[in-house]
């Protein structure tokens, strides 16, 4: 089967490029890390460990502790490409991450980002 190519890149090298994204924007690391771990079900001790272990994208989600249930309500353009027309699961799943990103970077709330409202 083939495999695209984000899904073998380390998730610790896109991880600070991710928080730069926001950084700039006046949003912060740990608001970064909160939408990692409510997408992942990962504590804030797991995160860590998994960005020390330099694990990948793949890695990232096929570990994760709790797949959030709501994530299927994140929609929009990605790439170029609706969220809910990407059949891949891995792929949808990095897709909602950069999908949170960009709304963090682009100042929503973070109850909306996180789908509370």
């Amino acid at each position: 089967m083939y495999k695209h190519k984000i899904y073998t890149m380390s998730f610790a090298r896109v991880y600070p490029l991710l928080v730069s994204k926001v950084e700039r924007k006046g949003r912060t690391k740990s608001e970064v890390d909160e939408v990692i771990r409510w997408l992942t079900g990962y504590t804030q001790e797991e995160l860590e460990e998994q960005l020390k272990k330099q694990i990948d994208y793949e890695t990232l989600f096929k570990e994760a502790p709790h797949l959030n249930p709501s994530r299927t309500l994140i929609k929009g353009v990605v790439c170029g490409v609706k969220l809910e027309d990407i059949k891949e699961p891995t792929m949808q799943e990095i897709r909602y991450l950069d999908k949170l990103v960009d709304e963090l970077a682009k100042g929503k709330s973070m109850d909306k980002i996180l789908r509370e409202k």
